[in-house]
């Protein structure tokens, strides 16, 4: 929002009718949001997107994927590419079921094998079709609800398993990375509680895109560890922006974002002005693993799977808001306040907060969003905190509460906010609750005794 400290703005006349509209839409995309099993189906598309491809891997127990949307990479390379898939990883790709197969339960099984010479075999599949690119002015989204392979500490060390996207041009050349782009949206190492997403571009070694490192950055899983359950790894590649920008997520928070003006423009069209196609893989050793203890030896336990529950790629013209998380919400991980299952009188906007997206936003008086099946485990919250920001006029204020079940409820929490110095000027606030366990479902109503707008909500989450 545009509108500066203390000058009040105008609550739209479309406004209801707005965020109506995208209630509707978003609340199928979040049906399973409160009890999503391992067999989770993909979501139903929110309100301005459309699916251009799924698989939710339903087959038979012991079945290869579907190769009218997939293919398998075998061997040690590409056919005439650089060896060890060019990263020095150890594995040999195969088509066995040993090593890529259904479980019967709706999930892919990419599974690495150590034979009694101590030799690794492995998984990597990649969509058949390269052409997974947004549309002009538009935006691409692409994710997965992954379980990384369930293992840690030295018997993890030399797994590289990862969800990521080559440039179309790379099919058939195989020599033209890093010009023609790589967009990890998930890569992990040694069983270590991290998502690593990072975009690659340009040149190698360093140019403009620092490689062989990439444009990169980290955050962990919450809840789970990102080996004991499943998550939600996500892209957004977003041409609505000026500048183009390439946004990564977990369990719908981004915590990365890499914008065209980074890098030369020559550089940037070189990487995105063509489609992509979608790998999974699970490597064993080579560079990454090696930065982080090394590949796998003796101690390493083979035959753990990476799961993967879907894959999708959604596509809008450019008025399509974040998807929301899949799976049962997590209480202690921020909840996109965008979101939501309902609401009344709530609107969203594309905000300059860290991490892009969206928030809502024209919150005054009896406004509220509802969050369902927030899960807050055994041991109690005792605390709430939201990102806000204010543009409101002097004297206008409110309190954000947290209400649980019904909005008939008393609150049990809730923190007072005033201007913070913009709509777009945002901070974290805390406030203690009333101790809560269990799943529930969370209102944020919005209390004030003036009748003007009075705060913006970007995310929200709880702690002990």
């Amino acid at each position: 929002m545009s509108a500066s400290s203390g000058i009040p703005r105008p609550r739209p006349l479309r406004r209801a009718l707005v965020a109506a509209a995208a209630t509707l839409g978003l609340a199928a995309a979040v049906a399973l949001a409160a009890t999503a099993p391992a067999d989770a189906s993909a979501p139903t598309p929110p309100s301005g997107w459309t699916q251009v491809f799924a698989d939710d891997f339903d087959g038979a127990a012991g079945s290869g994927v579907n190769t009218a949307n997939w293919q398998y990479d075998t061997g040690t390379s590409y056919p005439g590419g650089a060896a060890n898939w060019g990263t020095g990883e150890v594995e040999t790709m195969t088509t066995s079921t040993g090593n890529v197969a259904l479980d019967g339960g709706g999930n892919l099984l990419i599974t690495p094998r150590r034979d009694a010479s101590g030799n690794w075999t492995s998984g990597r599949i990649e969509t058949t079709r390269s052409d997974f690119q947004p549309p002009a002015g538009g935006k691409l989204r692409v994710q997965a609800r992954i379980q990384m392979p369930n293992v840690t500490g030295a018997a993890a060390k030399g797994y590289w398993p990862a969800f990521w996207m080559l440039g179309a041009p790379f099919r058939g050349n195989y020599w033209n990375w890093p010009g023609v782009g790589e967009l990890d949206i998930m890569e992990n190492v040694q069983g270590l509680n991290t998502d690593w997403s990072t975009v690659h571009c340009g040149t190698n070694p360093g140019g403009p895109c620092n490689e062989t490192t990439g444009i990169g950055n980290s955050t962990s899983c919450t809840g789970s560890t990102c080996q004991a359950g499943f998550h939600t790894y996500a892209m957004e590649w977003d041409r609505s922006t000026s500048p183009e920008q390439i946004r990564f997520y977990l369990d719908g928070v981004g915590f990365h974002t890499v914008r065209a003006d980074q890098v030369d423009a020559t550089t940037w069209a070189n990487a995105t002005n063509h489609g992509y196609f979608l790998i999974l893989n699970v490597a064993m050793g080579g560079g990454f693993p090696a930065a982080f203890g090394g590949g796998p030896d003796g101690g390493t336990e083979p035959g753990h799977p990476m799961v993967v529950d879907y894959v999708q790629v959604l596509q809008s013209s450019g008025g399509g808001t974040t998807p929301p998380p899949t799976g049962n919400r997590d209480a202690y991980s921020a909840i996109q306040a965008e979101s939501y299952d309902g609401q009344s009188g709530t609107g969203t906007e594309t905000t300059t907060d860290t991490g892009g997206g969206q928030d809502i936003a024209y919150l005054a008086n009896g406004d509220w969003a509802l969050y369902k099946g927030v899960d807050f485990g055994s041991t109690a919250a005792r605390q709430f905190h939201a990102r806000v920001a204010s543009g409101a006029a002097g004297g206008v204020s409110g309190l954000v509460e947290v209400r649980l079940d019904s909005r008939a409820n008393a609150p049990v929490g809730s923190f007072a906010v005033g201007n913070t110095g913009g709509w777009q000027s945002w901070r974290t606030v805390p406030a203690n609750i009333d101790a809560v366990t269990g799943t529930h479902d969370v209102y944020l109503t919005f209390t004030s005794g003036q009748p003007a707008d009075f705060v913006n909500v970007n995310w929200f989450g709880f702690g002990h």
